[in-house]
């Protein structure tokens, strides 16, 4: 059976048996009447569980507008129409525009210009906030404010201007199964190493929408959040995507019941992975796109192609098709190439880490210590638009699905001695990498081939 799969930013025919299960990702969703300007004034207007947005302005001198930063794979206007009518609602309720900063919540992704900003908000917002458009920074000492710690004991650290406004609109605009959205957005995109550190990790990074124990831990911080700055100055714009290029959905309201909404849309509609098969197979087979949410405004690299992207964004069907100790081909180019400003400490993880280790949680107490200390990557996630230096270190974390998958073959790439510095196998064709997988697995050996979208990559 002949098949076209993705392969880096083309396709790429190849032939598996006849008998191979076909399986698409089943994330798309409907795209409901209307128009995504409609969608915005619902939410801000009529929220779920909040007065409209515009009352909550009354009671309001000053207020910090946050958004996702570019890394999110959202293409459907969703920045340039919610931005703008947020504004507007601020200033409708008394708020001027001069009492508004704009703040993008990117975590430890790195620092974004106001060039590649305006390619999501739009230059007109651009050089109207100008000074009051602000990157969030967790390293900044005098930028963040420590709140305390959870019954729990987790830490909770929060960038100060947020902690000091009166009013914090928080505009999602995308939620990826359960990963992203809810308290993710603030207790993430605007905290610090020391406390992210507490729930990214390997085991607890989860795409579950039931018992998802990162956000189950994000949730306790963010109670924590209103206990002490106060329930009605959080307003979230959630987003439910059709896809990456439409909407289906955004939800107004506070944190906690437009992430609920946001789940129940979620579970309705998009099967769990788990229930895309009946029965386990021996070998699961997909393409890797030329894509990373963190290639925006740069490019891939092969850290990202073969472990964040390959095992960790398409991965989760490692475990969801394949029986434990299955084989994985991947088929991808894995050009061999580095960022140097934007992932500053990618290669010497590459160089120094992937040969050291293979678990990522020894790779975590090893290495990510020394790397969150550096001064000269700090310097340049500060000053120079790079990622955080663990952020390399976190892009590992998929390595688990090596406790699952027997081996990875990877198909097709340009240097087949990346693949092997990565750990891997590396193949010619998809074709040979089954033919190999056949000698372990039997001649009744059974094939799940992954059909994956081509890359959507913000450049």
């Amino acid at each position: 059976m002949r098949r076209e799969i993705v392969f880096g930013s083309g396709w790429l025919q190849v032939d598996v048996p006849e008998n191979t299960f076909l399986v698409g990702q089943g994330i798309s969703m409907p795209v409901p009447p209307g128009n995504l300007e409609e969608e915005v004034r619902t939410a801000l207007d009529e929220p779920l569980d909040l007065p409209p947005l515009k009352d909550l302005a009354r009671r309001a001198r000053q207020a910090v507008v946050v958004f996702d930063d570019p890394t999110v794979p959202s293409f459907a206007g969703v920045w340039e129409a919610g931005i703008p009518a947020v504004i507007a609602r601020l200033e409708e309720g008394g708020i001027p525009e001069e009492r508004i900063t704009l703040l993008v919540a990117n975590a430890l992704h790195r620092k974004f210009t106001h060039e590649e900003v305006a390619g999501i908000i739009g230059q007109d917002l651009v050089s109207r906030f100008r000074d009051r458009l602000l990157c969030h920074d967790a390293e900044d000492p005098e930028g963040i404010v420590r709140l305390g710690t959870t019954p729990s004991g987790w830490l909770v650290e929060l960038n100060r201007l947020v902690a000091e406004a009166d009013l914090v609109v928080y505009v999602n605009t995308s939620t990826t199964r359960g990963f992203s959205g809810g308290w993710k957005s603030i207790c993430v995109g605007l905290s610090t190493y020391a406390s992210i550190r507490q729930h990214h990790t390997p085991d607890l990074m989860s795409m579950s929408t039931e018992r998802n124990p990162m956000h189950e831990i994000l949730e306790e911080m963010g109670a924590l959040v209103e206990r002490e700055l106060g329930k009605e100055r959080f307003f979230k714009l959630e987003t439910v995507l059709a896809n990456p290029l439409q909407v289906h959905r955004i939800l107004g309201g506070t944190v906690a019941a437009t992430r609920r909404a946001a789940l129940e849309i979620i579970r309705s509609r998009v099967p769990p992975r788990r229930a895309l098969l009946e029965e386990k197979v021996d070998v699961v087979v997909y393409g890797v796109p030329d894509w990373s949410p963190y290639a925006a405004y740069s490019f891939t690299n092969p850290l990202l192609t073969l472990f964040s992207t390959g095992l960790g964004y398409l991965g989760g069907v490692i475990e969801a098709l394949g029986k434990p100790g299955c084989t994985v081909v991947m088929a991808t180019p894995c050009p061999f190439r580095w960022d140097e400003v934007h992932h500053a400490s990618y290669r010497e993880v590459w160089e120094r880490v992937v040969p050291a280790v293979r678990d990522p949680l020894e790779a975590r107490s090893r290495f990510e210590p020394e790397f969150a200390a550096r001064p000269d990557y700090i310097r340049k996630y500060r000053e120079a638009y790079s990622f955080h230096p663990v952020h390399a270190l976190m892009a590992l974390y998929p390595l688990k699905r090596l406790r699952h998958a027997g081996r990875v073959f990877v198909a097709g790439a340009e240097d087949p001695g990346v693949i092997r510095h990565a750990g891997f196998d590396p193949f010619p064709s998809v074709e040979e990498a089954l033919a190999a997988a056949r000698e372990i697995h039997g001649p009744s050996m059974t094939v799940a081939l992954v059909e994956n979208p081509p890359a959507i990559n913000r450049s």
